[in-house]
Order: structure tokens, then C-alpha cells, then sequence
């Protein structure tokens, strides 16, 4: 066994604690489109997935994780992705490739829908993201600004905001386009009208 994991293949242990992780992160969601995020306790969501909330917690570290899945994961995500990218890529295409890799996180077409509509139609859940949002600009600052022949910090982080932005507003238009398309090609829409 400690073979197959060394060589990259996931253990019966590996395999069952995904499966609950996905159980438990689709009953949450389908109880949050339902009834609404805040109106959602704990407690049901972990009775209906079938596990305890200790259990529950244990692979979610709070309620907004249910929603967006692990934000430590979406940022080791986007930063690798951004490192990733040639040294004479852009500082937009290394942005634009950070944020295709986090939108590719989603296990559907509809869990993504179904996660940007509650992100944009809940206060709280809105509040929360333009708070990672900033922890995520001041991480990926120095990747930015090292894309930016002589970038000030000031000049780095519009970019960053810029390109958070974008995907705001990529997304929203998504959300009420009832998630036809690709939300790709409506931030890369919003990306043009910005960058002129």
C-alpha cells in the first residue's frame, strides 16, 4: 500500500475521504440553493450527508468552506498557476491562467453556477470573498509585480485588483446569463474592455 501512494495512486483511504469530502460538499450546496446560505444550519447539513458535525469540520473548517471548497487550496492554486507561466508571459496571461486554473476546481458546469449565484446573491458570502480577495492580492503581489518590468507596488496591485475585478464582473454577468457560454470568455470580455 505504501507503494501505490508513493506512485501517485490514491489509497482506499485516500478515495474514501474524497468521496465523503464530495458527499458532504453536495448536500451542502443543494441545501444552500434550496433554502438560502444563512438560513442553513450545520447541523442539517451534516445530518443529511450523514456524518457528524466534529466529522464534518474536520474536512471543512467552517461554513463558508462548505461553499468555495478549501480558500487555502484556491490560493496554492492560483499561485502555482501564475508561477507556472513562462517567464515572457504577461502579467495578463499569467492572471488569466491563475483564474482558469481555480475556475477548473469546480467539479460542474452547474457547481460553478450554483456556487457564484449564492457568492453573489448572499451579503455574507460576498463580504467573506472581497476579504479573501485581498488577502489573495497582497500573496500574489511579488509574482505580479516580478511580471512588471519596474512596477511599482501601487502599479502591481491595480493589476491584481483589475483582474479580480474582472472576474467579478465576468462572473455576475454569468450568474444572470443563467450560466450560458463560458465564464472564460466573459472574463476575457471584460479584460478587453479595461485594457482598451
Amino acid at each position: 500500500m505504501e507503494r501505490e501512494a508513493k506512485a501517485g495512486k490514491a489509497t482506499l483511504w485516500d478515495r474514501t475521504r474524497q468521496l465523503a469530502s464530495r458527499e458532504i460538499l453536495e448536500t451542502a450546496l443543494r441545501l444552500f440553493t434550496e433554502q438560502g446560505y444563512d438560513e442553513t444550519p450545520i447541523a442539517q447539513i451534516a445530518k443529511e450527508a450523514g456524518v457528524s458535525q466534529r466529522t464534518l469540520f474536520r474536512y471543512f473548517g467552517t461554513k463558508e468552506d462548505l461553499l468555495g471548497g478549501n480558500q487555502e487550496r484556491f490560493g496554492q492554486v492560483l499561485t502555482h498557476a501564475i508561477s507556472a507561466q513562462p517567464a515572457e508571459a504577461g502579467v495578463w496571461a499569467a492572471l488569466r491562467a491563475g483564474v482558469a486554473a481555480v475556475h477548473a476546481l469546480h467539479d460542474s458546469h452547474e457547481q460553478a453556477l450554483a456556487r457564484f449565484r449564492l457568492l453573489h446573491n448572499t451579503a455574507s458570502l460576498r463580504a467573506g470573498w472581497l476579504e479573501k480577495r485581498l488577502r489573495f492580492q497582497e500573496d500574489l503581489l511579488p509574482l505580479v509585480k516580478a511580471r512588471m518590468a519596474a512596477a511599482t507596488d501601487l502599479q502591481a496591485t491595480a493589476v491584481l485588483a483589475t483582474a479580480f475585478a474582472c472576474l467579478d464582473a465576468a462572473s455576475m454577468a454569468w450568474v444572470d446569463d443563467d450560466g450560458r457560454g463560458e465564464i472564460m470568455d466573459r472574463y476575457d470580455e471584460c479584460l478587453a474592455a479595461v485594457r482598451g
